[in-house]
């Protein structure tokens, strides 16, 4: 708590931080639309910073047992604060080159363990009670021109203002989290600022590569066409998985590629993204870590296991705007369940959908409220070894003799206190968290503050 009133002060200061702007362009430049529209200013340098806080807790659920990744069913909070501060620039024309810093301190509930559908997006899997530095993100990005329609490019985080052409691809190089480039959706992706549970967030069944905070090295390149976007990416997979360290020895690796489509439907503007992953690695098989565990008497532990193979998995991502004010989301996705799931969590299938509401309505028109569900199931392999006392990347109860799907629904209320600062209130319940249904339901309640410039 102490770290997040610091934080809280500090993040006051730094609009007063000079920040370094580019000189504007008199060339004019083509809307979308086809109109004609003064050139935004051309960023060459920017600084943007952001701080995070969130507390979150539950009261006591029904539980007749537990095990060492159990969601403790005792009443229960937990706390996460990060700040970052995003510092870019540009060394020559559609060049960027990105670094950000950040301090973390906190905890997720019970070491962020017992959900397949973990309730808070901004607590790692690893925490600590003081605050320590990380440098998440370090890489280059350069976009070229593929043709004469230009487009503005508004200044964000990780992002120059100015502008670029609709035709065109881009390629990205350095440390970053696949979630940068794959996956997004403009309704539910960013937990500081809207949904905060993992599989609300993302696709539950995309086993991202990247480190215990969720960032990985790799490259990607993409190519705009007109209406259609191809995505590739390679990234380096943990040295084991679930690990803080990355295998720089580039013998484990991942492979992504999505493509993504823009309609209009009814007059409103929707994405429908398509992304599928293989990682290649040494992962355990659960049947194998059964077979022996049964040949030695002794709880399956897949590590035991591990060999060279390949995992992949698919998924369907949807965003729909509705009404000006009102959008749409879903994911569906499938993973292989044989094997262990090596980054992100212990899914095999998912689904999930949501809406997203700005507060216009009511005369708050930079509020917004979210309200969505998401499902979970493990494979009958990753049940077995559940059943017999395995453990996963975050569930595992000691026993499952009573398996079911994962069950969450969630709702925020995001309220604009000032340009770029923020509060929320969120809500989630969790039915048969780690697919036991002998435990639970869980509801949980957090408070989240979020500003930035």
């Amino acid at each position: 708590m102490r770290f997040g009133v610091l934080a809280l002060c500090a993040l006051a200061l730094l609009p007063g931080v000079a920040r370094a702007q580019a000189t504007g362009s008199s060339t004019p430049a083509n809307s979308p639309g086809g109109e004609i529209a003064a050139a935004p200013a051309t960023q060459y340098a920017a600084i943007h910073a952001q701080f995070t806080f969130v507390v979150q807790a539950h009261p006591r659920f029904h539980s007749p047992y537990r095990g060492a990744n159990s969601l403790d069913p005792t009443t229960h909070a937990a706390e996460t604060a990060d700040l970052t501060v995003f510092l870019g620039v540009r060394p020559w024309a559609g060049a960027e080159l990105w670094l950000n810093s950040e301090i973390d301190q906190g905890f997720g509930l019970s070491n962020t363990l017992g959900a397949a559908g973990f309730p808070s997006g901004e607590a790692y899997k690893v925490g600590a009670k003081t605050p320590y530095h990380r440098l998440q993100r370090f890489f280059f990005r350069q976009t070229f021109d593929l043709g004469s329609m230009r487009e503005k490019v508004e200044p964000d985080l990780n992002q120059l203002a100015g502008a670029r052409a609709a035709d065109r691809m881009v390629f990205t190089l350095g440390k970053f989290s696949v979630g940068d480039v794959f996956d997004t959706n403009k309704y539910a992706h960013d937990p500081r600022a809207d949904f905060l549970n993992w599989t609300v967030i993302d696709t539950g069944t995309f086993d991202y590569a990247a480190d215990a905070w969720g960032y990985s090295a790799g490259s990607t390149l993409e190519l705009y066409r007109g209406r259609f976007v191809a995505r590739a990416g390679a990234f380096l997979l943990s040295d084991v998985p679930n690990s803080s360290d990355l295998d720089t020895r580039f013998g484990q690796y991942q492979a992504i590629g999505e493509l993504e489509e823009s309609h209009r439907l009814f007059g409103r503007p929707g994405k429908l993204k398509l992304t599928g992953f293989v990682s290649h690695g040494r992962m355990g098989r659960f049947d194998d870590a059964l077979r022996l565990a049964a040949a030695t008497d002794e709880s399956p532990d897949v590590a035991r296991v591990r060999r060279f193979a390949d995992r992949g998995g698919i998924a369907l991502n949807l965003e729909q705007e509705l009404a000006p004010d009102l959008g749409l989301f879903a994911r569906a996705g499938i993973a292989d369940g044989r094997y262990e799931s090596y980054e992100f969590s212990d899914v095999d299938r998912t689904l999930s959908a949501g809406l997203s509401l700005g507060g216009r309505r009511w005369g708050r028109a930079s509020d917004t409220v979210g309200l969505a569900g998401a499902i979970n199931a493990a494979s009958g392999h990753r049940e077995s070894y559940l059943a017999a006392g395995g453990l996963g990347i975050l569930i595992g109860d000691g026993a499952l003799p009573h398996p079911g799907d994962e069950h969450i629904a969630e709702a925020y209320y995001d309220v604009a206190l000032a340009k770029g600062a923020h509060v929320a209130l969120d809500a989630q319940a969790i039915d048969a968290p780690g697919y036991n249904r002998d435990r639970g339901p869980v509801a949980l309640f957090a408070l989240r503050l979020h500003g930035q410039f």
